[in-house]
């Protein structure tokens, strides 16, 4: 083990589920399990992961195919499906097999993905700034394929969107960190925007993070369908970017009424990245839940 890009956590990686994931881990108490969106890495947590570590042990995981672990070849290898099955593998090698999970972006629907797949691993769901997949691609609209048209150009065959984005990574990548609310790159933490740059330059990544959206709507999109009746019994807290895209076409809260039997909503101050524009805000509405949740 050793220091990790999370103030007093430690890093390590585990082989699970055919995969080398990376992590970093902090605290003692009830296990919470951190998940981070596109086209970040665990390093989002940064400024949150050590306030919670003060009342919980917290493991925050690169996805597979994303930061320092490893990616696979495939598109359905990219589902959220085995992207929580790692997740849960790796909590239980690290001896939780029950424990809070929290998710911000493709973390998020990970996280969704693994409270209906393996409910009995899950003492609670945090949701940050998604709708559910299905819905957004079966009902999408102008205003969301303007807003979310990387789901689309990232999907595309390869290597098309593989060799653009290659051109310059930097570019397309910042774009999105900036595009999605009000966001500039000052809010973002220096060292966490370097661990995103260094990933997202690789060409390895760059691939994987494509089939990560082809295997949204080649496999994702087909599973969530047949499960639309299925509800996550576990509490459940939805956070969103009070001016971001998701707040500003969706009534998030409604999304997922049907979704959530235990469920509770509030905005946070920011566009999609609120967790790094807010963190005092995001950490602190997440902590009072899951103080609340038990495990």
């Amino acid at each position: 083990m050793s220091q990790d890009i999370i103030p007093g956590f430690t890093g390590s990686r585990a082989r699970v589920n055919g995969q080398t994931i990376a992590y970093s881990r902090g605290g003692e108490g009830p296990p919470v399990l951190l998940l981070h969106g596109f086209p970040q890495t665990r390093a989002m947590w940064r400024a949150i992961a050590p306030g919670l570590a003060r009342d919980f042990t917290v493991v925050a995981a690169d996805l597979r195919g994303y930061g320092e672990s490893s990616g696979p070849e495939g598109v359905a290898a990219m589902s959220f499906a085995e992207m929580a099955a790692d997740q849960v593998a790796l909590m239980s090698h690290l001896g939780f097999r029950h424990f809070h999970v929290a998710g911000h972006d493709r973390g998020a629907r990970t996280a969704h993905r693994m409270a209906l797949d393996t409910p009995r691993a899950v003492a609670s769901l945090t949701l940050m700034d998604i709708v559910p997949t299905h819905l957004l691609l079966d009902r999408l609209t102008q205003g969301v394929a303007r807003d979310y048209y990387h789901w689309f150009f990232l999907a595309q065959p390869t290597p098309f969107p593989e060799t653009l984005i290659g051109h310059d990574p930097d570019l397309f990548f910042e774009r999105c960190l900036l595009g999605w609310g009000k966001a500039t790159l000052a809010q973002f933490d220096p060292v966490a925007l370097g661990a995103y740059r260094r990933a997202w330059r690789d060409p390895g990544k760059i691939h994987t993070m494509c089939n990560d959206y082809r295997a949204a709507i080649e496999v994702d999109f087909d599973r969530d369908a047949a499960d639309l009746a299925r509800r996550v019994s576990a509490p459940a807290l939805v956070l969103f970017g009070a001016d971001g895209p998701m707040a500003r076409r969706y009534d998030v809260a409604a999304t997922w009424a049907d979704r959530l039997s235990d469920m509770r909503a509030r905005p946070i101050p920011g566009g999609h990245f609120f967790p790094e524009q807010s963190p005092d805000q995001t950490l602190d509405a997440l902590r009072d839940f899951l103080l609340k949740s038990g495990v």
